[in-house]
């Protein structure tokens, strides 16, 4: 399967815990050590604007200004579909995916951008179903595409400080992919 159906299929993860938020929902805590559920949907909308201002040449700077304050509004779910959508015809552009964009991480391929975001979207559809008692069972797909991409991250991911303290180590290889990826993300399901 093409990365971007990936990605498409991982957005639509996101966007159907999304829409079963309620309204005294918004402030609870996530999985994602000290973020509430509405903390959680700004970042996702942050980086899908980011990503679509490095496809179009900006720099770090630029883009993380864009990433930065609050970006849902009064529509939290229309500032993801609407920055979802920009994010998924920037990365289906001719070229998108060999064009160098200039992340925290360092200058890297559009096509590293995609994994990556495709992962953060996804992590984040579970995060955002734990938080609010939905359906927390993801894309096999999308699963598996998504531990392709981190697995060879297992030794350092934990020092990133983007995912916890990264696997625990308690989790066997017989485990469900899913909670492999979940706990070599920091998750403890």
């Amino acid at each position: 399967m093409e990365p971007i159906k990936i990605l498409e299929r991982a957005t639509a993860e996101f966007e159907r815990r999304l829409r079963t938020v309620t309204p005294d929902q918004w402030t609870n805590p996530s999985p994602c050590d000290g973020w509430t559920v509405r903390d959680v949907v700004n970042h996702v909308v942050g980086g899908n604007r980011m990503a679509v201002l490095l496809l179009a040449g900006s720099s770090l700077d630029e883009a993380l200004a864009a990433h930065a304050g609050d970006m849902l509004g009064d529509d939290p779910v229309q500032a993801f579909v609407s920055s979802a959508e920009a994010q998924l015809a920037a990365f289906g552009q001719p070229g998108a995916l060999q064009r160098i964009c200039h992340h925290r991480i360092g200058d890297i391929p559009g096509a590293r951008l995609l994994g990556m975001r495709t992962g953060d979207v996804a992590i984040h559809a579970w995060d955002v179903a734990r938080a609010i008692g939905a359906d927390e069972e993801l894309d096999g797909d999308v699963v598996e595409k998504v531990w392709q991409a981190m697995a060879p991250t297992a030794p350092f991911i934990g020092k990133s400080g983007a995912f916890g303290s990264g696997p625990s180590g308690e989790v066997g290889e017989d485990a469900p992919l899913q909670v492999r990826l979940l706990d070599l993300s920091g998750r403890r399901p």
